[in-house]
């Protein structure tokens, strides 16, 4: 039986204003298959590379495949924006930077479906409120574990926490290599590839792009 989900578009909207509303946020209606139906396309795969997926070893891989499946892109059932609902105004008259840098994530090429692995680095400059550290943290893995291209996630990110919480500007940078390149195609094992998206004040003045990479770098001994 089909099941008919809520679920969060996955492009910003390029046409959207930096303080508007990023149209990836909001629900829309998706149908997705039944459980059964994907351990079937699993099984067909199967069969397609040259496989028997009623040997013993295959027997049940359908079935851990969509319990992996579940998992590594359970990021389409989650709304970013509602792990930063929650700020707080008592900081003490801090006003600079808030950096959180060497998040680790993992992600999915949605060109085909291998595994992106790097580290994002987040900063914002707040108006008045910050956000639990955890929870910029949490807004990355939740766009990671969708089918992504780096300069989607890049820009998903800083749209969202500019939306929510809107600070004086956000900084978001992303390093990651991609399997992709390491294990088909052209084969370059330990290639990073590097993007970077600045809103606000980080946009208006070079000087504090300048600040939040040293930072990150500085920080990271390199």
């Amino acid at each position: 039986m089909d099941a008919i989900i809520k679920n969060f578009p996955h492009r910003p909207d390029s046409s959207a204003k930096e303080t508007g509303k990023p149209d990836f946020l909001d629900k829309r209606e998706t149908d997705r298959p039944s459980r059964e139906e994907a351990e079937a396309a699993v099984r067909t795969l199967l069969r397609w590379t040259g496989d028997d997926p009623e040997r013993e070893g295959l027997r049940e891989t359908p079935q851990r495949v969509v319990k992996a499946f579940e998992e590594m892109f359970g990021g389409y059932d989650l709304c970013p924006a509602e792990e930063l609902g929650r700020t707080f105004e008592e900081v003490a008259g801090y006003d600079d930077l808030v950096l959180v840098k060497d998040i680790p994530f993992h992600s999915h090429c949605e060109h085909h479906m291998v595994p992106i692995v790097g580290k994002a680095h987040v900063g914002y400059l707040p108006n008045g409120k910050v956000v639990g550290l955890s929870k910029i943290a949490r807004v990355v893995d939740i766009f990671a574990r969708r089918l992504q291209t780096q300069e989607a996630l890049t820009a998903q990110v800083a749209a969202t926490i500019q939306h929510v919480l809107d600070p004086l500007g956000v900084a978001v940078m992303i390093e990651a290599e991609h399997m992709c390149m390491a294990m088909r195609g052209i084969r370059k094992q330990g290639s990073t590839t590097l993007t970077s998206t600045f809103t606000g004040i980080f946009k208006e003045k070079p000087e504090e792009q300048v600040r939040f990479v040293t930072m990150v770098r500085d920080s990271r001994g390199g």
